[in-house]
């Protein structure tokens, strides 16, 4: 099983921590995203423009499957406790929500290939929290805010991952 797993919404910064955590542990980074372009053989914007969000969210179950047989530091895509078979891995996992305001995070969405953020990022960001804070906060051992440097959010993460076991 995974050593820890990051939930959070799209540009909170959970695949860059987790390849600070892993080198850090001295572990594996797994990214769900990467799983679900090396299995899907094509970007996550072009899956998902071309066969839909359902279809994309069960490609994403199974790569979050994938990932959480590794020892190592798992990140996944915002959208993935969307999906009621992915909440219930995660809630067996270690895992932490980053969370920050949105206000931080949208900058970082600019010029990224986000189908589900493409038209508003602002305001698709804000309908996204809504929805999903609910299930981050379900699978979720630990809440670390996201808001300072990266080393303050990796050093947050590693205090609160002691406990998480």
């Amino acid at each position: 099983m995974a050593r820890l797993v990051l939930v959070g919404l799209p540009g909170v910064g959970k695949s860059t921590v987790a390849r600070m955590l892993s080198a850090e542990w001295k572990c594996q980074h797994v990214d769900t995203d990467d799983v679900i372009v090396k299995k899907a053989g094509c970007s996550i914007g072009d899956f998902i423009r071309e066969k839909g969000e359902p279809a994309f969210r069960e490609l994403e179950f199974e790569a979050l499957e994938e990932a959480l047989t590794s020892e190592g530091v798992v990140s996944t895509g915002g959208g993935i406790v969307t999906f009621e078979k992915s909440r219930t891995a995660l809630k067996a996992a270690p895992t932490v929500w980053l969370d920050t305001k949105d206000e931080q995070i949208t900058p970082r969405l600019g010029g990224t290939d986000r189908p589900l953020l493409d038209s508003n990022p602002g305001q698709l960001l804000k309908l996204m929290r809504e929805a999903r804070a609910p299930f981050y906060e379900e699978v979720s051992r630990a809440r670390v805010d996201a808001s300072g440097t990266l080393e303050d959010v990796k050093n947050q993460i590693l205090i609160v991952a002691g406990s998480l076991a």
